[in-house]
């Protein structure tokens, strides 16, 4: 198109060549005139007289120089020229066509190696897509005589074709800050959701009201709150950023009894791991790189599992994950690049820190930057365990590998920087990866073939946090940071075109590179932190007020408390509950 348009250009006679060739007609006619005057013509340069070629030649080199002052003079201050004459301004006009023609050519050449750059980047992790595994009318017929009648809910719920139907339901309006944790029932009737405003909600989100809303007792963010199994969606445990694990006790009348802390991280308490079988037992993973055992029977229920280490350093924790299949095992990760897998029945912290096995993908055992793992989950049947990592991307594990294992399936496409992002599998049988993006979209990924299946627009505030899929149906509820709940469900007439897929995941990819070329800065930053920490250590310690409450917690300046949280803004006292 471009040369094209070149063409016509070039024939239009405003190229640079024919702007000199057009001098070569005006010396081309002066000369016409003095033939003309020699075969007796009248013009203008004869008049009526016969005047000499040489005088001719002196008047024509007069009016070339009026004409070459006449251009030098017409240049104004801003550097650009006043021409008046045709062809000149015509010249100027073709070469600004010009212009743009070779910065659209730019341009596309740019868009191009864009597009082979993130073909590259993408394909190495691509596989082909397998068939559909289900068929709607084939498998509604089967339903229709009472074969395989159980299975169908199920194997809807696995489709392809249905997951590329999603689209927004709804939203859920309560709460007055980021909602930062969701939670299905175990039959899905209900959903918890917890926020930054401190309250939990929760839902009847069928007909989209709140049924109970109460003061969760924590005194920063909710970061979680999730119904205990077998316990009748009477027990629901939390943990917030104050590092409190509280449970509340709901009754059958829609009220909340009363919530108690049950125990104390040294640091903010990101994540629950809840058995699947029991009612009254759970985990809980903190910043101060501490694994507490809880068991509601006991008269103390918090009990010490282990303090997570690499060598002598203390590992941060920001998310923990029971095997649904081996209860015994649960497997944790924080502040550096291994996901880790313990046995509650032979910890022991003198071999291998207790680690039973540790995976981590090859190219980011070696690595310097701070690799965090925000976000971990098992698979429905325990045999895969899916890791996100900020500025990084979801690996995806085989748990029964060998201690030491590289990764087997890697999702690209989204963005995790901003938030601890967290990370699922969709379906009934894992058959699908699911992610919130700092882009504000959800992302849905084929867990065999690691391609993009599903591309939605979540949040407005930018940013999707929480994906907590329907325990039974297909449809899902996502969060962020916007103060609402969203539901979506299969119910778009036609699959997903992926429509802006490619643009957003070429400026998640540029917005990557970006921060990965600013982390060689991170060394000045380290070093200043390090100063002012120490600086802060060389302060008097605090000394315990008079008449203080015996249950006040006091040790925010234990020596076990994550530098992180040393001093810091979140530093709030648990009061007894």
């Amino acid at each position: 198109m471009a040369e094209t348009e070149g063409k016509s250009t070039s024939l239009n006679g405003v190229s640079g060549e024919e702007e000199a060739g057009g001098d070569h007609h005006k010396d081309g006619d002066a000369c016409g005139s003095k033939d003309e005057d020699k075969h007796g013509d009248n013009g203008e340069a004869s008049g009526d007289r016969n005047v000499p070629e040489s005088e001719l030649k002196e008047e024509d080199d007069d009016d070339e120089e009026e004409e070459e002052e006449e251009d030098t003079d017409s240049m104004d201050g801003s550097g650009l020229f006043s021409l008046t004459e045709d062809g000149e301004r015509e010249s100027e006009e073709g070469s600004s066509d010009e212009d743009d023609d070779d910065d659209e050519e730019l341009k596309d050449e740019d868009d191009e190696e864009d597009d082979e750059a993130m073909e590259a980047w993408l394909g190495a992790e691509l596989r082909d897509l397998r068939g559909p595994a289900w068929r709607a009318i084939p498998s509604l017929r089967c339903r229709e005589i009472g074969r395989d009648s159980q299975q169908f809910v199920r194997r809807v719920c696995g489709a392809r074709g249905l997951v590329q139907r999603l689209e927004l339901q709804g939203r859920l309006e309560r709460h007055s800050g980021c909602v930062n944790t969701l939670h299905f029932n175990p039959s899905g009737t209900r959903l918890a959701s917890g926020s930054d405003d401190l309250r939990v909600v929760i839902w009847d989100w069928a007909i989209r009201r709140a049924e109970l809303e109460f003061d969760s007792g924590h005194k920063s963010n909710v970061f979680q709150a999730k119904f205990l199994p077998h316990s009748g969606d009477s027990t629901l445990a939390m943990c917030a950023r104050d590092g409190q694990i509280r449970v509340a006790e709901l009754s059958a009348t829609q009220r909340c009894k009363n919530t108690k802390r049950v125990a104390q991280h040294k640091g903010a308490a990101h994540k629950l791991a809840l058995e699947p079988d029991s009612p009254c037992s759970f985990l809980s993973a903190g910043e101060d790189a501490m694994v507490f055992g809880i068991d509601l029977r006991l008269d103390r229920p918090a009990k010490k599992l282990v303090m997570v280490k690499e060598g002598d350093k203390k590992v941060g924790l920001y998310t923990i994950f029971v095997n649904p299949a081996k209860t015994h095992h649960f497997a944790v990760g924080g502040r550096d690049q291994y996901v880790r897998i313990y046995d509650q029945r032979k910890i022991n912290e003198n071999d291998n820190n207790g680690v039973l096995k540790k995976f981590c993908p090859s190219h980011l055992v070696p690595s310097e930057s701070k690799t965090n793992i925000t976000c971990l989950v098992y698979s429905h049947d325990g045999t895969e365990l899916l890791a996100s990592y900020n500025d990084e991307d979801i690996y995806l594990f085989d748990s029964n590998h060998s201690d030491g294992a590289d990764y087997c399936r890697r999702y690209k496409g989204h963005r995790n920087n901003a938030t601890v992002k967290g990370v699922n599998f969709y379906g009934p049988c894992s058959e699908f990866v699911v992610s919130g993006s700092d882009c504000g979209h959800i992302y849905l990924w084929d867990k065999h073939s690691a391609r993009i299946v599903q591309f939605m627009e979540g949040d407005r505030g930018g940013v999707v946090n929480c994906l907590e899929p329907h325990p039974h149906l297909p449809g899902m509820a996502t969060s962020g940071l916007d103060h609402d709940i969203k539901l979506w469900a299969p119910t778009a007439e036609t699959p997903t075109g992926l429509k802006g897929l490619k643009e957003v995941m070429k400026k998640n990819k540029r917005d990557r590179d970006e921060d990965s070329v600013r982390h060689g800065d991170q060394y000045d930053t380290q070093l200043l932190w390090f100063l002012m920490r120490h600086m802060r250590n060389r302060r008097p310690p605090r000394t315990r007020r008079e008449g203080a409450d015996a249950d006040t917690d006091e040790s925010w300046s234990s020596p076990d408390t994550s530098d992180e949280e040393e001093g810091g803004p979140d530093h709030v006292q648990c009061m007894s509950s």
